[in-house]
């Protein structure tokens, strides 16, 4: 039942197209930022194991936000924060690096992982061995065209950038190939979270949602 499950959440992960990126410097306003973005159609976040108190912080989403949002973890680099992450309620998993030991831990716990690679070779040997979605970083070095050059001798895999994703470039890299985009700082801003201006947050998230619809019909 897990792979099905895991399955469902790679296939909900693509339809949704988009998976904020929440890199905070504190703990503060995380779940009202995660309601702003599901307020503005964003149903995808993924909370860095770089924030503070990412772990409680992923624990009450989940707990307050339920099925509206696929709650993930990122910059998981050990078997270790996965088990710990998936304890406390992480539906996916996120790494910067391609290391085995993270993908066969997200799998025992049925969860989807996506490994960061950058080469040819690495994109190719993280798939190969597992990875359920090649996180290509960082992408804005190379840009839409990298994934057409890489998906062209090898059309079957499954890409999706972080770096160098913003309301300009949604549609270029959807026609460059990639299954769904990671977006960060042009999406997850810190003066708005600071802020608290929840209103433009959930704004901000409505314009990548009809970017992300425009380029797909």
């Amino acid at each position: 039942m897990s792979e099905q499950q895991r399955q469902a959440t790679v296939q909900r992960m693509e339809q949704a197209g988009l998976v904020a990126i929440i890199r905070a410097s504190s703990n503060q306003g995380l779940v009202d930022t995660c309601r702003a973005l599901v307020e503005g159609g964003v149903t995808v976040a993924e909370i860095t194991m770089t924030t503070p108190g990412a772990l409680e912080a992923i624990r009450t989403a989940r707990q307050e936000l339920g099925d509206s949002c696929l709650i993930g973890v990122g910059s998981v680099l050990d078997s270790t924060t996965v088990d710990q992450a998936v304890e406390a309620g992480a539906e996916f998993v996120v790494s910067p690096v391609f290391k085995p030991e993270v993908v066969q831990a997200s799998h025992k716990h049925g969860k989807p992982v996506l490994a960061g690679a950058l080469t040819p070779t690495e994109i190719l040997a993280a798939f190969e061995a597992g990875s359920d979605l090649v996180k290509v970083f960082p992408a804005n070095h190379f840009g839409p065209q990298y994934f057409k050059d890489v998906l062209a001798p090898m059309p079957h895999l499954k890409l999706t950038p972080t770096g160098g994703v913003n309301l300009n470039t949604v549609n270029d890299w959807f026609a460059a190939g990639a299954r769904c985009l990671g977006v960060g700082s042009a999406l997850v801003k810190k003066d708005l979270i600071a802020a608290q201006d929840w209103v433009g947050l959930t704004d901000l998230a409505s314009q990548f949602v009809d970017a992300v619809k425009a380029s797909r019909q």
